[in-house]
């Protein structure tokens, strides 16, 4: 079904090879499920997004088309003189627009740190959000994802994460202070805003049974919050005390009023293939020197963030080695 139009011309594949294929599609199912409890909307994208996904992924591997996957994306991006990296732009202060309309945050940071070390002059970057991110990646768009993504075992089967994690936040919610919630149980049967693809909508629905309102972006999310549409807006509790501390009065009048659950890591991903070559190799040892040397701290400073208690233990962890 996924090559009823393909022009594609078959190559001799092994036995293994088609079994590695088959292997990453059953991946993309898993997580096509694990996103069906996001509500039908969410639901229907992701399914679409996530099935092209996979045809591309098996065309990528079964045809060998994949030049992105065949070759060393390290010798590309030399080759090429820039590294491509997904990032998010609706998310700050990890990446977002500033009043000229450039793309910065902490991310991009490490984005253009990784870049110098590889010795080009040029990053690019282009908008991922949580949808469609491992799609690019291994679909050869981008070269690397540095875009808030949470280390799951679901996602491990179909990008490689990079150790150690460069960050971690856990779940939350932002809501007005009139709202009165206290605890996680007063979500229940309750209209909450959230986003497509965010990890920790499937749980927060099987635990406390809210009615998810899913929107595609961030800002769309809390939009519909500001407009009534809902109680709450479901999310990493990073982003919504960065929204509470940035001095925006509209914000004024709302709160995160649960304590966080599902502490979750966030990884830096390459595709599969990578993890273990030169350019995984590359982004695993930078970020060891980053924890270590203590630059994501200092990088915490500088875009106004709380101290992270993993990046504080991480930082005393390698230090000591």
């Amino acid at each position: 079904m996924c090559f009823a139009q393909s022009h594609i011309q078959p190559v001799d594949v092994s036995f293994k090879q088609k079994q590695v294929a088959s292997g990453k599609i059953a991946a993309w199912i898993a997580l096509i499920i694990e996103l069906g409890s996001e509500g039908d909307q969410a639901m229907t994208l992701s399914i679409k997004t996530l099935i092209r996904s996979a045809c591309a992924l098996a065309a990528a591997t079964v045809w060998g088309t994949s030049m992105a996957q065949a070759q060393d994306t390290l010798a590309q991006v030399k080759q090429k003189g820039t590294l491509t990296v997904g990032i998010k732009n609706d998310y700050k202060p990890w990446g977002f627009l500033d009043p000229s309309g450039k793309i910065v945050g902490l991310e991009i940071d490490l984005a253009n740190s990784i870049a110098q070390k590889i010795g080009v002059s040029k990053v690019e970057l282009v908008p991922v959000t949580a949808a469609n991110r491992m799609e690019f990646l291994n679909q050869g768009r981008i070269d690397l994802v540095i875009a808030t993504m949470g280390d799951t075992e679901a996602r491990r089967k179909v990008v490689g994460m990079v150790e150690p994690n460069y960050y971690a936040g856990a779940t939350n919610i932002l809501s007005p202070k009139s709202a009165n919630l206290k605890n996680w149980s007063d979500l229940k049967g309750r209209k909450v805003c959230a986003v497509q693809g965010a990890y920790y909508n499937r749980r927060v629905t099987e635990m406390y049974s809210p009615e998810l309102v899913v929107y595609p972006a961030v800002p769309d999310a809390l939009n519909a919050l500001q407009g009534g549409n809902c109680i709450a807006f479901l999310f990493d509790d990073t982003l919504i005390v960065s929204t509470l501390s940035g001095g925006d009065p509209k914000w004024a009048n709302y709160e995160m009023p649960l304590n966080s659950e599902d502490p979750q890591l966030w990884a830096i991903g390459v595709r599969l293939a990578d993890l273990n070559g030169p350019f995984g190799q590359l982004v695993k040892d930078m970020s060891v020197d980053w924890h270590k040397s203590g630059y994501l701290l200092e990088l915490e400073k500088k875009w106004g963030i709380k101290q992270s208690p993993y990046l504080i233990e991480t930082n005393k962890k390698l230090k000591g080695n």
